[in-house]
């Protein structure tokens, strides 16, 4: 039997999510090439590759904004979970408390610290675990962090800024100082191991307290802790698509536009010199918006969709990582993970 492409109605029923006003619908999608008949819908590399494109679309020091375009909700969020979670990183794991008079307890103060974010390559340390859970220089990183706070001598009277009042009144990060081990100061010289950011607050200490402690830190996976990860967050939307079936003119035209957040929909002029509704840029639709939906003059009129395979990443770094490597580490990690599995199927397929 002859095949032949899908029509309007079943592309749309495999390739959309459809937002409707109480629900989302068309949310199981098949590629199976039996699930529509006489289609062409069997899955090649080819086609793949020819539908396949990564666009950055905004890059910051901290966070990027890119479209996965052409892959299946399965992949998109397997690489989410992998930026969060299996991406190594460097953070503080014990903390030997020498001494603390500050008012926060030794947990919460070390829950703090754990939190801050460490600039160190991941890819020059090993797993402590790799070295029999000793710590070496080649899986350890060490800080000092001692402060006490004393009045200042030279303060005027009346004085209440506690910055001008007292020294050392406030331990930020900025005040965690490394402790080269072994060649790690030959090995780092160009790049010193030190915190993301020195303007966190760790504490706040009054005359006569004090913060001493022994700070180490080891390589790990966010899965096991999230001081780990390398991501503040990292999410996805599919990418609206917003279909005006009927032309909408006139104050309908502007209540639609007010329906919708600014620079989705644009007011424009027809032949007839009446105002008219025109979508400009749907991606600017933040949110499953149903607002049009609830006003029965748009029935019929308008058609809320979702691209299926069209995912709008965004991404923060911490800042240990740059923003722009982390998702090309996250799919050389998934690529390992499909090579584990095809070399346990090929033993598999040999030991039978």
């Amino acid at each position: 039997m002859a095949t032949q492409p899908l029509s309007d109605y079943a592309e749309q029923q495999r390739a959309r999510v459809l937002c409707v006003s109480d629900r989302l619908a068309n949310l199981a999608v098949s590629d199976d090439p039996q699930h529509y008949p006489r289609s062409t819908t069997t899955w090649s590399l080819e086609d793949f590759k020819k539908d396949f494109k990564v666009k950055i679309n905004r890059l910051t020091k901290h966070r990027i904004e890119f479209d996965l375009i052409g892959v299946d909700v399965s992949v998109a969020n397997a690489l989410r979970r992998i930026m969060i979670d299996e991406i190594p990183t460097i953070a503080i794991e014990r903390v030997y408390v020498m001494n603390n008079t500050s008012v926060i307890q030794d947990d919460a103060l070390v829950q703090r610290l754990a939190l801050i974010p460490i600039k160190a390559c991941p890819a020059s340390f090993g797993y402590k675990t790799d070295h029999k859970g000793n710590p070496s220089e080649l899986n350890t990183v060490f800080f000092k962090l001692k402060k006490e706070c004393q009045r200042n001598p030279e303060a005027v009277d009346q004085e209440t800024n506690p910055y001008e009042l007292y020294i050392n009144s406030h331990v930020y990060s900025g005040d965690l100082v490394w402790e080269p081990w072994g060649n790690q100061g030959e090995r780092f010289v160009d790049d010193p191991i030190r915190p993301v950011q020195d303007d966190i607050l760790i504490a706040k200490l009054r005359p006569g307290q004090e913060i001493d402690m022994e700070i180490h830190c080891t390589k790990g996976l966010g899965k096991d802790h999230a001081k780990w990860s390398p991501v503040a967050t990292a999410s996805y939307r599919l990418l609206p698509e917003i279909n005006i079936l009927q032309p909408i003119k006139g104050d309908d035209a502007i209540k639609f536009k007010n329906c919708f957040p600014e620079g989705v929909v644009a007011l424009v002029k027809d032949d007839d010199e009446e105002t008219m509704a025109k979508i400009v840029n749907p991606r600017k639709d933040t949110v499953v918006n149903k607002e049009v939906l609830r006003h029965k003059e748009f029935d019929n009129k308008v058609q809320l969709t979702r691209v299926y395979d069209h995912f709008i990443f965004n991404v923060e770094s911490t800042g240990i990582i740059p923003p722009e490597e982390i998702f090309p580490l996250a799919v050389s990690i998934l690529f390992q993970k499909v090579g584990i599995i095809q070399s346990n199927l090929e033993k598999l397929i040999i030991s039978h």
